[in-house]
């Protein structure tokens, strides 16, 4: 039995990275895109203070973007942390990532660290990087993201899930009402006025999930049909919990998990 670990933050100046590293494999399942799953689940503060030791190590991070500095770039920064120094993040995905309009929504990019050297990133990526726009961030730590994805609340999914429908995610919350060992719900604070997401997992689950833990879990969301969720990922849910989640959930949004496992983001 697999138990997650939270990640602990410790002093700044002293910082001890308490990495997960995870052994989850890939789940089986139908969907057409997935974000990646983490070696090393970090914050910005970590590898800015930590670059050295993080360097070609492949991580994912957690936070609200903060400026656009070209169509595959842009910086991050805690802002759980005073004076946090951005991080660059560098789209090397092969895919178009546009960034949420609403600036609290963050994203989760998954990707190698490296200090930054445009040339070696143009000659890596071809992405063609200004020069002049990217001379301050010039051998600073940046993360070349293989993998980008949406990162909002529970309660922004079950508030207008339409925006989001269809669409890769990544999202965190405290584990709620376990019902299966493949289905689940992410608590959603209250004041926010959004109402708890379901989660199901396809696929085998690689691990156990217990309540009060806090998760990340990626992928897709979706409407609730209990027939088409059943016929296409084989939940073998008996007839009452059939019943149960359809009277709570019919046609209100489900996010179908391919991977579970530690937050990074700091209680």
């Amino acid at each position: 039995m697999i138990n997650f670990i939270k990640t602990k933050r410790s002093s700044k100046g002293a910082i001890a990275l308490a990495i997960s590293t995870l052994l989850l494999g890939a789940c089986t399942n139908n969907l057409d895109q997935q974000a990646a799953v983490p070696e090393t689940n970090v914050t910005t503060e970590e590898v800015a203070d930590n670059t050295n030791q993080l360097i070609g190590k492949t991580v994912t991070i957690r936070s609200t973007p903060v400026t656009k500095l070209g169509p595959s770039t842009f910086t991050i920064a805690d802002k759980q942390f005073f004076n946090a120094q951005p991080i660059l993040v560098v789209n090397a995905s092969g895919k178009t990532f546009v960034l949420p309009t609403d600036p609290n929504t963050p994203i989760q990019a998954t990707g190698p660290v490296r200090k930054f050297v445009i040339a070696d990133i143009n000659r890596d990526y071809n992405l063609g990087l200004d020069v002049n726009l990217y001379k301050e961030y010039e051998t600073q730590p940046a993360i070349i993201a293989q993998s980008l994805a949406l990162a909002p609340k529970p309660g922004e999914l079950t508030t207008n899930p339409k925006l989001y429908y269809g669409k890769t995610l990544a999202v965190t919350g405290e584990v709620e009402n376990i019902r299966t060992a493949s289905s689940f719900t992410l608590d959603e604070d209250k004041l926010f006025g959004g109402q708890d997401l379901l989660v199901i997992r396809a696929g085998t689950p690689k691990g156990v999930v217990n309540e009060g833990e806090k998760v990340a879990v990626t992928g897709v969301l979706r409407p609730f049909v209990v027939a088409e969720l059943e016929r296409e990922y084989d939940l073998q849910w008996d007839l009452t919990l059939q019943k149960q989640l359809e009277a709570e959930y019919s046609n209100k949004p489900v996010l179908v998990a391919t991977e579970v496992y530690p937050s990074a983001i700091p209680e």
